[in-house]
């Protein structure tokens, strides 16, 4: 089935539309193997920028919860699971690994249908289906990528750190970090939330599309997105009611090489 195809039945499925439900699920698969080879994307960049968001694709993943059955999914040592998808990694031999090109340290479990391009590094870690993780980023120790987020090449998101899925609840689009973004350990970016090439967030920074993101330097106030190369911290607004002050992410800086040393990965791990 080729990918027009696919769509087309997907979308008219999604909108509840009369389908023949064995062309439903041969073009949900269809979905699942191109997410899971890297065929197709959630979110793509654009030429000239900006990104394109496939709604379809992300159609597929909801409509597979109703096609299909829990079936054992077995993990070896760590037990099994009862799933509607396989893992990833499901029947891999040690030739299929050294083809993918990713490093995978138990317990990290990866669900099919997600990307995971060479020379990532998966710490015990969750990435969910749909999900897009860049060559050489790092998914470090407790942290989860969830459905259909993408996350770019030569990132680092540390220990306990959550990216948000957009399946439940609905939103219009992914999480997505672009290229060479450091998210320190125990941070949130939920929502859609979109996080600029080369930024570094701090330890503990929670970000969704309701947070303020102040910019120091001249107080402005943005929503739902961190601009290329900024440095965020978490910190405090106060209420001019005297209220309880509110969370926020203050945007300090521009990233510079003090930060960009603090920050880098290391290809010795790769």
């Amino acid at each position: 089935m080729d990918q027009q195809t696919a769509q087309t039945i997907i979308e008219a499925a999604y909108a509840g539309k009369e389908a023949n439900q064995s062309d439903v699920k041969e073009a949900v698969l269809a979905a699942y193997n191109w997410l899971d080879d890297g065929t197709c994307r959630v979110a793509e960049p654009k030429q000239g920028g900006g990104w394109k968001v496939n709604v379809w694709l992300k159609q597929a993943v909801l409509l597979s919860f109703g096609l299909f059955e829990s079936e054992i999914v077995e993990r070896g040592s760590l037990g099994n699971n009862f799933d509607k998808m396989p893992r990833k990694t499901t029947g891999w031999s040690e030739a299929d690994f050294k083809k993918a090109g990713f490093r995978m340290v138990p317990p990290a479990n990866v669900r099919f249908g997600a990307y995971i391009a060479p020379d990532v590094v998966l710490m015990p870690s969750f990435v969910n289906m749909g999900a897009y993780v860049g060559a050489g980023t790092m998914i470090d120790t407790w942290a989860s990528v969830g459905s259909c987020a993408q996350v770019g090449a030569n990132c680092h998101i540390s220990a306990g750190t959550g990216i948000g899925g957009v399946l439940e609840p609905l939103q219009a689009d992914p999480v997505i970090i672009e290229d060479n973004c450091f998210i320190g350990a125990r941070s949130e970016v939920v929502e859609g939330v979109f996080i600029g090439e080369g930024s570094v967030l701090a330890m503990g920074v929670f970000i969704t599309k309701s947070t303020k993101i102040v910019v120091r330097a001249t107080g402005e106030i943005i929503y739902g997105r961190v601009p290329p190369y900024s440095v965020v911290v978490p910190g405090t607004l106060p209420d001019p009611k005297g209220g309880p002050s509110l969370a926020c992410a203050i945007i300090v800086k521009t990233v510079d090489a003090k930060t960009r040393a603090k920050t880098a990965i290391n290809d010795l791990l790769r």
